[in-house]
């Protein structure tokens, strides 16, 4: 299994859960944050006075999938989150010893696979 992580731009959050429920990717985790990377910030004025902002409103995406869904599940990443412009983000992909579903105690791939799409997202 293998955790596959992205961090985008907000406004492409539904284009890329969209994408993911086409694939049947489930169990996706979302958390806004902050960060930089080559984007670096902007400048505005406040008050007055000229204020330096470095971090940027993102929000990473978190799903775990079988070794052999990751190339579908990146490239549906890539393609929706996608605007051409510096910012875009980034995917990183992290090795999954495990997954323990708490409800059942049930191990493994099993855990993390819906049968079909559910369709969450619309």
């Amino acid at each position: 299994m293998k955790k596959v992580e992205a961090i985008i731009r907000p406004e492409r959050l539904q284009a890329v859960q969209d994408a993911l429920d086409g694939l049947g990717a489930s169990g996706v985790t979302v958390t806004e944050v902050l960060g930089c990377g080559q984007q670096r910030g902007y400048t505005e004025t406040y008050r007055g006075a000229r204020v330096n902002i470095s971090l940027q409103r993102k929000v990473k995406i978190e799903v775990v999938v079988p070794e052999d869904h990751v190339t579908s599940v990146t490239d549906a990443v890539t393609t929706a989150a996608r605007t051409g412009e510096i910012g875009d983000g980034k995917i990183f992909i992290l090795p999954v010893e495990d997954a323990v579903r708490i409800r059942t105690g049930e191990r493994g791939e099993d855990t993390i696979q819906h049968k079909q799409p559910e369709h969450w997202g619309h």
